[in-house]
């Protein structure tokens, strides 16, 4: 929880923001990030390969959306997550 809280005060566009593209991209790729390390060492759990791989589509989607909205902010959250665009 205490890396949830960091993870949202890190990406949140305003004061009250806790669920713009920005901030569910930040979330995503830290659940996806601790579900990697898992997989590596329970290779047979394919439900949760499943939840990963729907949890990158739903980024992918996100990603989509900001760059098609404001480039700026994708570059930016991109470039913050260290992910390839």
């Amino acid at each position: 929880m205490e890396a949830k809280t960091k993870t949202i005060e890190s990406f949140k566009l305003h004061e009250r923001d806790t669920g713009s593209a920005d901030v569910q991209i930040a979330l995503l790729t830290q659940r996806i990030n601790h579900l990697t390390e898992h997989l590596q060492t329970y290779k047979k759990d394919h439900s949760s390969r499943r939840g990963l791989l729907i949890m990158v589509g739903q980024r992918r989607r996100l990603l989509d959306y900001l760059s098609t909205t404001d480039v700026g902010r994708y570059q930016a959250v991109t470039k913050k997550l260290k992910l390839r665009h």
